[in-house]
């Protein structure tokens, strides 16, 4: 997909990243950001399980909301394009919980509510990829999220067409909406992010072209099974473990096998 002619100079932007079971989930969003002090969480046992996924046992501390996170571009002429299976993902886990992803709050539509009885964030920046770190860390500063429990859902060109990759840290491997969040997150690599492979583009093919075009009907059935194993991977992680999610998502499957 090329960018129409008429594209306002945001869109070009949008693309840089390729350059370089309690009902009290968590204190309520404020509408206007960061001036209300909101009420501190309470306590919930049920978050053993999630909190000490990434970062260790939790279990004395107040529980708080993991924010899951999916990258893209806002607006209806990115929908849809390789650049913005997070907000896919997103919206999928959203379908699939339940949670209305309709807020908008902190530079990003954000939705709250409950995944087993862990509280959880998702959000969709809307600050065009490579900015994505102005609405992360607002939200990571004002609900005082650990960065253990922030998972970053987003594409990777270096990854075989739907292939999953889930880590613990790392770093920005050359995708700009990554390298924004770093930033916003004061230099800090160490929180999770779950990969999705979109291939790579064959021929003459820039990757600025390349990520903004749509998936093949072919492709788009295929990447509906990983989406479908992205949904299994957050919950387990969310429920049994980050390790138990990772070896999950990074075993290969025994159709990856046969093709290796």
């Amino acid at each position: 997909m090329r960018l129409r002619s008429g594209a306002p100079a945001s869109a070009f932007a949008a693309c840089s990243s390729l350059a370089s079971h309690t009902r009290h989930p968590f204190a309520r969003l404020n509408p206007r950001g960061m001036t209300a002090t909101a009420p501190a969480p309470a306590c919930c046992a049920a978050a053993d399980a999630a909190s000490s996924s990434a970062a260790g046992d939790r279990s004395g501390e107040a529980q708080k909301p993991w924010l899951l996170v999916g990258l893209g571009n806002p607006g209806r002429m990115y929908k849809g394009t390789r650049h913005n299976v997070g907000f896919e993902i997103i919206d999928a886990i959203a379908e699939a919980e339940g949670i209305s992803v309709s807020s908008k709050q902190f530079k990003a539509l954000v939705g709250k509510g409950l995944i087993g009885d862990v509280p959880v964030m998702l959000a969709k920046p809307q600050t065009f990829m490579n900015a994505s770190g102005e609405s992360i860390g607002q939200m990571v500063s004002y609900f005082k999220i650990p960065l253990s429990q922030v998972l970053v859902i987003y594409d990777d060109l270096d990854l075989p067409f739907a292939k999953l990759r889930l880590l613990p840290k790392g770093g920005h491997g050359g995708h700009n909406g990554m390298r924004s969040i770093i930033n916003h997150l004061k230099q800090s690599r160490d929180f999770p992010r779950l990969r999705i492979g979109i291939g790579r583009p064959t021929g003459m093919i820039d990757a600025i072209n390349f990520v903004l075009r749509s998936f093949t009907k072919e492709e788009q059935e295929e990447l509906d099974v990983t989406i479908n194993r992205s949904l299994q991977a957050v919950r387990m992680m969310l429920l049994e473990g980050f390790n138990k999610s990772a070896t999950f998502v990074n075993t290969p499957q025994p159709s990856q096998m046969l093709d290796s």
